[in-house]
């Protein structure tokens, strides 16, 4: 496993450093303390993660997530401070897959990259599927890319974990919790990440109005097959 921290504090990248190795002793761990630094480092060799600090000295971090994602769909954990609510949602819109709250604990941002990784690996779907169809949608599974008619789109893993859920129980309403504990993995719903979520997948397929992910008032959302 390779593993990108782009963070400005050299304690506390050392801190995330030793965490990470300690549970994946053969992880390959790069560091760098500008945001500038971080996407030439992504623009010359391949990682399997990256933890990204919003507050970086030389561009603001969300900068760099909305370049990183013009190229790439690596898996991105923000790192926010506590009690930056919106820090939380427009990394989310911008397109992380989590985030995680300064101070956090060596336990949590262990939990946060492995969950973050293996829903990276596991997209595929429960039956191992390579793509799934519906109607003049194909998701591929593999490739994290969507067939929309004439449009090709690439999504974050996550993205793609939350169209796959959707489409797998087309026409059925599913609950926040439902889908928190589907694509998250938590049994709690954080209904703000899910709104996110939503909404960021809406316009990535151009769904505005919304015709094939649906808002059923107070009980959640349902995947309409497009024609």
């Amino acid at each position: 496993m390779k593993v990108l921290i782009i963070e400005d504090s050299a304690d506390v990248s050392e801190s995330m450093s030793l965490c990470l190795q300690l549970r994946w002793p053969e992880a390959t761990i790069v560091t760098a303390a500008e945001g500038a630094k971080g996407l030439q480092l992504l623009e010359a060799d391949k990682y399997d993660i990256a933890i990204l600090d919003i507050n970086l000295p030389d561009m603001n971090g969300f900068d760099v997530l909305k370049e990183l994602r013009t190229e790439s769909n690596i898996p991105v954990i923000i790192v926010t401070v506590r009690g930056m609510d919106d820090d939380q949602a427009k990394g989310l819109e911008i397109g992380a897959d989590d985030y995680i709250v300064k101070p956090f604990k060596p336990r949590d941002l262990v939990a946060r990259v492995n969950a973050v990784l293996r829903r990276a690996s596991s997209d595929k779907g429960d039956d191992d599927e390579a793509s799934i169809t519906s109607g003049a949608l194909s998701l591929h599974l593999t490739t994290n890319e969507v067939h929309l008619r004439d449009d090709v789109l690439k999504l974050t893993p996550t993205e793609c974990r939350l169209l796959y859920v959707l489409m797998k129980t087309a026409n059925e309403t599913l609950s926040n919790k439902d889908i928190s504990q589907k694509v998250w993995g938590k049994d709690q719903a954080n209904n703000e990440v899910v709104r996110t979520y939503i909404r960021r997948l809406r316009n990535r397929l151009k769904d505005n109005p919304p015709q094939i992910i649906l808002t059923q008032q107070k009980e959640g959302y349902r995947f309409v097959t497009p024609a």
